[in-house]
C-alpha cells in the first residue's frame, strides 16, 4: 500500500510538473514579440528615421547637450537600457530569493514592460527623446522579467528535462515571432488599403507587441508557483526588505567565488552573446541604412530567422542529446562566426543575399540560446536560482551593452555599418575559446548537482 501511495503521489508530482511547464512556455510566447517586432525589425529603422528628423544640419541629435550622431542614437539606447538592468537585476534576484515570491516580480515586470511598449503608438515627429524613454523602460522590464522567468527553469524540470524543457520554451517564442509578423507584414505590406501612413502602421505594429506581450503574460502568471523562500531568509517587507536584498546580493557575490567554474562559464557566455545580442538589436537598422532594403524585405527576412530559430532550437536539443550541450554550443559558435563574417560581404540592394543571412541566423540563433540556458542551470546550487539568474541574465542581455556601444561608436567614427557588423566576429571567438576551456562536468559537481550522462 505505501508503494502504492508512493507511485500515486509520484504520478502527481509528474503532472503538477508538467502543467507548470506548460505555464512556462506561455511566457516566451508572450515577450518573444517584444523582441522580435519591436527591437529586431521596427524599433530599430524608425527610431533612426525620428532621431534624423530632430538632427541638426550635420546630421546629430542633442540628448542632454551630447553631440551624437542620428545613426547611432538607437545603438546607445539599447546599450543604456541594458548598463540600467545591471543594477535592476542582481536586485530583483535577491528579492526573489530572500521572500520567495518571484511570480508577483515578474508580473510587475512583464505589465511594465508592456505598457512602455504600448505607448510608442505615440512615439512620432521628432520625439526621439521619448522613443529612447520608453525603449529604455521596455528593455529593462523585459530584461529584469527573462532572468525572474529563467530561474523557474531548474524548478520545474528534472536535470534530465532541462535541455528539452528550455529548447522548446525557445521554439515556442519564435513561434509567437513568427505569428505576430506575419500580422505585421500584412498591415505594413498593405497600409495604403488601411488608410494607413506608413508611420501609423509601424506605431500600430509596435503598440501591438505591448498589448500581445500584456495579454499573455496572464497564462503563465496563473500556473506557475512561488517557492517557499530557504527558512534561514525570512521575508521581510516594505524598505527593510530592500536592504535584506542588497546585503543577501553582496553574500551572493562572494559565495560565486566559491564556485569558479560556473564563473568561468558566465564569463565565455558573456562575451559570445553580447555578439549574438547585437546581432538581434542591431540588424535591421544594418539592413535598411546600409544594404537599402525596405521595411518589407526586412520583415520577411525576420520571419524567416523565426521559423528557422524554432526549427533550430528543436534541432539543436536533439543533438545536444546525442553530442552533449556544451559541443553543440561550441558549434554554433563556429557557424555564426561563418554568418557575420559574410553579412560584412552582401551586396546592397539584393533581398535574396540577406534572406541568405537570415537561414545562417535563424538556424544557429534558437538553440544557443535555448542550450546555454539548460547548461547553466546545471551550474546553479539550490536554492540560489533567482540570484544565480540574475548574474546568468546580466551576460545574456544586462552586460550586452558593449556590442551595441562598440557598433554605434564604429558607426560613429567611420560611417560604415559594414566596419560595425565586421567587429562582433570578436565577439563569437573569444566566447569559443573560454567556452571551451571550461570543465562542465566539474563545474556541475562544484555546483552540487548531479552530473548528467551527456553534458
Amino acid at each position: 500500500m505505501e508503494s502504492a501511495q508512493a507511485v500515486a503521489e509520484g504520478v502527481d508530482d509528474a503532472a503538477a510538473r508538467r502543467r507548470e511547464q506548460r505555464g512556462w512556455y506561455w511566457y516566451d510566447w508572450a515577450n518573444s514579440v517584444y523582441s522580435t517586432t519591436v527591437l529586431t525589425v521596427f524599433l530599430g529603422p524608425y527610431l533612426t528615421s525620428v532621431a534624423k528628423a530632430a538632427a541638426d544640419s550635420d546630421g546629430f541629435v542633442h540628448p542632454l547637450g551630447i553631440p551624437v550622431r542620428a545613426g547611432s542614437f538607437y545603438a546607445y539606447a539599447v546599450s543604456a537600457s541594458l548598463l540600467l538592468s545591471v543594477l535592476a537585476m542582481p536586485l530583483a534576484g535577491a528579492l526573489a530569493d530572500r521572500t520567495g515570491r518571484k511570480k508577483p516580480l515578474l508580473g510587475c515586470c512583464a505589465y511594465t514592460g508592456a505598457a512602455a511598449t504600448t505607448g510608442m503608438f505615440f512615439l512620432d515627429g521628432e520625439r526621439y527623446l521619448l522613443g529612447g524613454a520608453l525603449l529604455v523602460l521596455a528593455n529593462v522590464s523585459f530584461v529584469v522579467s527573462m532572468m525572474l522567468y529563467n530561474s523557474f527553469l531548474p524548478q520545474i524540470a528534472r536535470p534530465d528535462e532541462r535541455d528539452a524543457v528550455s529548447s522548446r520554451g525557445w521554439a515556442f517564442g519564435y513561434a509567437a515571432g513568427a505569428l505576430v509578423l506575419v500580422a505585421n507584414l500584412v498591415l505594413y505590406g498593405a497600409h495604403d488599403s488601411f488608410g494607413l501612413s506608413t508611420g501609423t502602421a509601424v506605431r500600430i505594429c509596435l503598440a501591438s507587441a505591448g498589448l500581445w506581450w500584456g495579454a499573455f503574460s496572464v497564462i503563465p502568471l496563473r500556473r506557475l508557483r512561488d517557492r517557499r523562500a530557504a527558512a534561514e531568509a525570512p521575508a521581510a517587507a516594505g524598505a527593510a526588505t530592500l536592504c535584506q536584498g542588497w546585503r543577501q546580493l553582496r553574500e551572493t557575490l562572494r559565495t560565486m567565488r566559491r564556485h569558479p567554474l560556473t564563473l568561468s562559464f558566465l564569463l565565455a557566455y558573456l562575451v559570445y552573446n553580447d555578439g549574438v545580442q547585437t546581432v538581434i538589436t542591431q540588424a535591421s537598422v544594418y539592413g535598411s541604412e546600409e544594404l537599402g532594403l525596405d521595411q518589407t524585405t526586412l520583415i520577411v527576412a525576420v520571419l524567416l530567422v523565426q521559423v528557422l530559430a524554432a526549427a533550430g532550437a528543436l534541432l539543436m536539443g536533439r543533438l545536444a542529446g546525442r553530442y552533449g550541450a556544451q559541443r553543440t554550443i561550441l558549434g554554433s559558435l563556429v557557424a555564426w562566426v561563418l554568418t557575420i563574417a559574410a553579412g560584412y560581404f552582401l551586396p546592397a540592394r539584393a533581398p535574396g543575399w540577406f534572406f541568405g543571412l537570415a537561414v545562417g541566423i535563424g538556424l544557429v540563433l534558437g538553440g544557443s540560446q535555448a542550450l546555454s540556458r539548460s547548461l547553466f542551470s546545471h551550474l546553479v546550487p539550490r536554492g540560489k536560482e533567482a540570484e544565480y539568474f540574475s548574474a546568468y541574465e546580466m551576460s545574456d542581455r544586462g552586460v550586452s551593452w558593449l556590442g551595441p556601444l562598440v557598433f554605434g561608436v564604429a558607426y560613429q567614427l567611420t560611417g560604415s555599418y559594414r566596419d560595425a557588423i565586421v567587429s562582433l566576429v570578436a565577439f563569437f571567438v573569444i566566447g569559443f575559446v573560454l567556452l571551451a576551456r571550461v570543465p562542465v562536468g566539474r563545474a556541475i559537481a562544484a555546483a552540487g548537482n548531479p552530473v548528467p550522462d551527456r553534458i
